[in-house]
């Protein structure tokens, strides 16, 4: 489990799964799970374009997140932004299929992208995703006060000039920075796992935003260690492991929540 070739890949996964909590803990209190799901699979078509044409797979991540966030802004002003969602993710899916069709590694490439390649990661690799990494959490951090406001009170938020039209174009530039992390590793599929279990278990431990955002990333990376440490043992898949860890993760803060509420109530009927 610590071989050589597996440094890499604890490497790789912990800056994906700190970029995904951190960005994860804005996703959730935003109420934007929605975009969250759906930016991840409207970069899989750049990562199939990537495949196609023979470029790095980062360089059509990037791009194609950039039409995802330029879609559901531009639409979601004229309309509701679930349906501009919606309509952005439609649209690169179809270009996705058409793209995946004209390769000729059908499988493994849908399977990569899908479910990503931690196991895979090299070296050269581990570079440019740790200065994206860098970007998305530095980007989240400088945002972190403006981004809070607006997501929990808009009208206060426009008071004091802080836009809520622009916080939520930064938002999901910052969604796009963290899927072009984690997209290559885990997979569309798992970042959506990623940002929103650990975020949603780090909301039911504590209601400080900056404590949560802080327990959010530390979940998320427990999370992907212990999925490589049972996908190592059991050789089932590991993103099986993400999703099932990341559900459980949820269920124990909910639990958690509950007795802390059932004890400080009977504490107060005691006195």
């Amino acid at each position: 489990m610590f071989d050589d070739f597996m440094v890499n890949t604890w490497i790789a996964a912990t800056l994906v799964a700190g970029v995904a909590g951190v960005v994860g803990f804005f996703v959730v209190i935003r109420g934007a799970s929605f975009a969250a799901h759906a930016l991840p699979l409207s970069a899989f078509p750049g990562a199939a374009a990537a495949n196609l044409v023979g470029v790095d797979q980062l360089i059509g991540v990037l791009a194609f997140s950039g039409f995802g966030v330029a879609g559901i802004s531009q639409l979601g002003r004229r309309g509701r932004r679930d349906v501009a969602t919606a309509l952005s993710l439609v649209m690169l899916l179809g270009l996705g299929a058409l793209f995946l069709s004209r390769t000729t590694e059908y499988f493994q490439a849908i399977y990569a992208l899908l479910f990503g390649e931690v196991l895979g990661v090299g070296a050269q690799d581990l570079a440019p995703l740790a200065a994206l990494s860098a970007v998305s959490i530095a980007l989240t951090l400088a945002l972190f006060r403006p981004l809070l406001l607006s997501s929990v009170s808009p009208e206060l938020a426009e008071t004091i000039s802080v836009s809520p039209r622009v916080m939520e174009v930064l938002f999901l530039v910052v969604v796009a920075l963290a899927t072009a992390v984690a997209l290559p590793v885990v997979g569309a599929l798992l970042v959506f796992s990623l940002m929103v279990g650990p975020a949603s278990a780090a909301r039911t431990l504590t209601s400080r935003p900056l404590a949560g955002l802080f327990i959010s990333a530390a979940i998320s990376i427990v999370t992907v260690w212990a999925s490589i440490a049972l996908s190592f043992a059991s050789d089932w898949p590991i993103g099986f492991f993400v999703g099932a860890l990341s559900a459980l993760g949820y269920l124990a803060g909910r639990t958690w929540a509950w007795v802390e509420i059932q004890g400080l109530s009977q504490f107060r009927r005691s006195r």
